[in-house]
């Protein structure tokens, strides 16, 4: 990715490479005791996943997600990236956090107040910031009604050529979007296709939202994401090893064709 300098952002950088595309598990900690949550971590690190992420829309914060986080960075050597879900979703612990911004809210304390009230902290805290545009699609679930958002229709790709676009233009190192958490059903491929072509090779683009088996992960990996985010998954019970890994090599297979051409 283009602009790529940080110590995390590199770790990314040199794993795309690697591997052509990114798993990242989401861990909730308003959803998982810590001993479930470096259960979850474990088991994505032993099965292949490349990141975890440490968030969630309603709960993740204080000491509960110090405590995660801490918990996590101790039991495996993978990145551990905040997702903040608000202005208290951040640790001191974590290596890097996505900084967003979402940019299709209606409301002006997503597009401007909440980073101008946390950048503060973060930039005490030390921990290595990627800037990050932030969009949710239909349904958008709890992620869309908290953040009072405008979602991207699932059948107007050219929406969300224009947000992918926008984020782009206006500097962001990452562009994710989603579909929310527990979505039926991920973000349409057309949409991904227009929101790869958007960030153009230059902008890291993360999908999430209603992937659950390795197969939609592989057609949202070949229609241009870099990464796939996958939280809800974990809830939905059987070897959930079995599923990490599944999804894992459907990801990095996928990167990898998509990388030769």
């Amino acid at each position: 990715m283009v602009g790529f300098t940080g110590k995390v952002q590199k770790y990314y950088q040199e794993r795309l490479e690697e591997r052509g595309a990114l798993l990242s598990s989401l861990i909730d900690p308003d959803k998982q005791s810590g001993e479930i949550a470096v259960k979850v971590a474990k088991q994505s690190y032993e099965n292949d996943a490349d990141v975890i992420l440490v968030g969630g829309s309603i709960g993740a914060q204080g000491s509960e997600l110090d405590d995660t986080v801490k918990l996590i960075r101790e039991a495996v050597p993978l990145p551990v990236v905040l997702f903040p879900g608000s202005i208290a979703g951040v640790s001191q612990y974590a290596h890097a956090i996505y900084f967003m911004q979402m940019l299709n809210s209606r409301d002006v304390y997503w597009l401007s107040t909440a980073q101008i009230q946390s950048a503060p902290v973060v930039a005490k805290m030390g921990i290595e910031v990627i800037p990050t545009a932030y969009v949710v699609v239909e349904p958008g679930q709890a992620v869309g009604w908290i953040g009072a958002a405008n979602p991207v229709p699932r059948d107007r790709p050219d929406l969300a050529f224009a947000c992918g676009l926008a984020g782009r233009f206006m500097g962001a190192k990452a562009l994710l979007i989603d579909a929310g958490s527990g979505a039926p059903e991920p973000t349409p491929v057309s949409l991904v296709k227009a929101f790869a072509k958007a960030c153009n090779g230059e902008v890291f683009f993360s999908v999430g939202g209603g992937v659950r088996t390795a197969e939609q992960a592989a057609e949202i990996i070949k229609a241009g994401a870099n990464d796939i985010r996958i939280g809800t998954f974990f809830e939905g019970g059987g070897d959930i090893p079995k599923k990490i890994k599944s999804m894992a090599q459907a990801i990095h297979s996928n990167g990898k064709k998509r990388a030769k051409g």
